[in-house]
């Protein structure tokens, strides 16, 4: 227990700082994640088949490739793409990305494709006679779909929004490769 002290001690106030780091790092992600999943859901429940195969693309890719590739490509890659955009101007030192935003934003991006699929799945399990009922009534489809649809797909959804958040936790372990200290 000595080596759970605050202070020189102990190794106390690490873990609690890299705690909330930890902390931090998901919850960012998780809202980025759902950003992500709604402009996804939506493209995904399209009939436009452009639509539909560009959001079928992204959950595809981003559930399928390993997180740390993932991360990789954004800490490393992003790193990169800056420092030629920088040397068009005329800069050539070394930049580097932020840890904290290069972390959140890859594990976002993946949150994103699970939080997708589980958003379309919750649409789609709405019975169709709601939405036959709102066009019915003459309700403007962003009336209806702010109403009735998202407060139900909210319902049908919440369980496994916990699971995506379970994911995202454990992703966050990943983000270490780029020098952020977390748990």
């Amino acid at each position: 227990m000595g080596l759970l002290a605050y202070g020189d001690t102990g190794w106390g106030d690490e873990l609690f700082f890299a705690t909330l780091m930890t902390i931090a790092v998901a919850a960012t992600a998780i809202f980025i994640g759902f950003f992500l999943a709604a402009i996804f859901a939506s493209f995904k429940l399209s009939k436009n088949r452009l639509l539909n195969l560009i959001g079928s693309f992204y959950t595809t890719v981003f559930r399928g490739v390993p997180e740390l590739l993932v991360i990789y490509l954004f800490f490393f890659g992003g790193s990169g793409a800056v420092m030629y955009v920088a040397k068009i101007f005329g800069y050539d030192g070394y930049i580097e990305v932020n840890a904290f935003l290069t972390g959140a934003f890859s594990i976002g991006i993946i949150s994103g494709a699970y939080s997708t699929e589980v958003f379309r799945g919750a649409v789609q399990s709405i019975d169709r006679g709601q939405f036959e009922a709102s066009e019915v009534l003459g309700f403007k489809k962003k009336i209806y779909y702010y109403k009735i649809i998202i407060p139900q797909m909210l319902r049908l959804a919440l369980p496994n929004i916990s699971n995506v958040w379970q994911i995202t936790l454990k992703d966050t372990s990943l983000i270490s490769v780029t020098g952020l200290v977390e748990i």
